[in-house]
């Protein structure tokens, strides 16, 4: 049986930007990002094998293809020299929006993660019930494990990025305090996601993402 209409509109949509994303990492020779497109080919499988398990809205669908493209961009699209950036690479990686305060890194992880923890409220919600039997609230005991689990895939993250530096000579992981800078984006982006999540929770039945 073929997948519905809107998934059918994010498989073709993703499936679009990783082949011009394949194609721009092999013509540049970017072998960095050809090992992120194969995390990519990993992921997505395995967010359909969940959509399967527990059916994803289409917001949610959409906002996971929107951070593939953030991160595709991120990584191949170049900058002008003119603008403000870290490191030799001129890539939307790199480039401070706001200098020495806030780059377009730091935007995407905050993005990413947070609609993580907002996916892993969704598999919770879905697969969990209450003690009396009814439907699982957003708590705040929930909610943290909710952050915690979304920080823990973006300490995978890092896990790829450190193997990366590792089998690569030239790469635009950046260093320890970009590590860092990272955690605490992942960290604020699922904060944030939580805090919606509860504020939009009815007061007498769980909020529905």
């Amino acid at each position: 049986m073929p997948p519905p209409a809107p998934l059918r509109a994010v498989l073709g949509f993703t499936g679009l930007y990783l082949a011009a994303a394949i194609a721009g990492a092999i013509a540049c020779g970017n072998r960095e990002f050809i090992l992120y497109i194969g995390v990519m080919l990993v992921l997505i499988p395995s967010l359909y094998a969940v959509h399967r398990r527990y059916p994803l809205s289409p917001g949610l669908l959409w906002t996971f293809s929107a951070w593939g493209l953030l991160h595709m961009a991120g990584g191949l699209v170049p900058i002008p020299q003119s603008w403000f950036r870290q490191g030799p690479h001129s890539v939307l990686y790199s480039w401070w929006l706001i200098p020495h305060l806030l780059k377009y890194d730091q935007i995407t992880h905050a993005y990413g993660f947070g609609i993580t923890a907002w996916l892993c409220w969704h598999v919770v919600r879905s697969a969990l019930r209450s003690p009396d039997g009814g439907p699982v609230r957003p708590t705040p005991g929930i909610l943290t494990l909710c952050v915690a689990a979304s920080m823990g895939f973006g300490a995978f993250n890092e896990v790829v990025e450190f193997i990366a530096t590792l089998l690569l000579p030239n790469t635009n992981v950046g260093d320890y305090a970009n590590t860092g800078w990272d955690l605490v984006s992942n960290f604020l982006g699922a904060l944030l996601a939580v805090l919606l999540i509860r504020r939009s929770a009815p007061s007498s039945s769980p909020a529905i993402p």
